[in-house]
């Protein structure tokens, strides 16, 4: 091959190469962002975003909605997670009850429990989970409770013993509520193999029941139903047991 054509052809590949990289490189500022969002796949030199959606709705036997239902979407091969700040979260106090009734939230979340009642409350739990109590305030008054294990926390309160709260501790890369329309939209999952599982206070189906396997898939969103067969409790349970704490 003549001199002045593989010097030509030299050229044309590097300004390929280097347009592909300029791709490359704007490819990764779209897709980079905290890990409930996605992540970046090197598949056969091109960089790809992998996020996927997922929609989960829960139904009672009737079809209707079923709102505060937690769902948690744990990936069937784990996956290393980034070590973000510690988030925090709101647990209020209003006209006699907590609010909102089921607080999903991550490990290591710390939560604020303040009260916007007119009257005082004592707020506290008894559970494996976190055992905590805030002795009788309004307004503001306590700082935050930090809560480092995944499980359950019954909450009530000591003044009003119909008082009942929820935290739901989620070891869970993806999880939240669902809401009044009976569902809850995960978008930005990355894309794999889940075990989708459910928690409701009022949830009286057999645990065997409450989870399913789905994929989350980057090339069309993934929903699933859970249509509950038996009638939900009329009271949420568990309900909260003082201990021995001296008020």
């Amino acid at each position: 091959m003549p001199m002045a054509v593989r010097r030509a052809a030299g050229t044309w590949c590097h300004r390929v190469r280097l347009q592909s990289l300029h791709r490359i490189a704007a490819v990764a500022r779209a897709c980079v962002t905290p890990v409930a969002a996605g992540v970046l796949l090197i598949l056969g030199g091109s960089i790809l975003c992998s996020a996927a959606e997922l929609t989960v709705t829960v139904t009672d036997r009737a079809g209707r909605p079923v709102a505060d239902v937690v769902v948690t979407a744990m990936p069937t091969i784990p996956f290393p997670v980034a070590v973000t700040a510690a988030s925090s979260a709101v647990m209020d106090q209003r006209e006699l009850q907590f609010a909102p009734l089921v607080l999903a939230v991550a490990v290591g979340t710390s939560v604020e429990f303040p009260n916007n009642d007119s009257v005082s409350h004592q707020v506290y739990s008894f559970s494996a989970t976190k055992k905590f109590q805030l002795p009788l305030y309004k307004g503001a008054r306590h700082p935050p409770v930090t809560f480092d294990n995944a499980g359950l926390v019954v909450l009530g309160c000591n003044i009003h013993d119909d008082m009942v709260g929820y935290i739901y501790v989620a070891d869970a890369p993806y999880f939240g509520t669902t809401g009044a329309n009976g569902s809850l939209h995960l978008g930005n999952v990355r894309a794999g193999d889940y075990t989708v599982r459910l928690w409701s206070p009022f949830i009286t189906d057999v645990v065997e029941l409450l989870h399913r396997e789905v994929r989350a898939d980057a090339r069309q969103p993934a929903s699933i139903e859970f249509q509950l067969g038996r009638d939900l409790r009329p009271r949420p349970e568990p309900r909260a047991k003082r201990g021995n704490w001296e008020y």
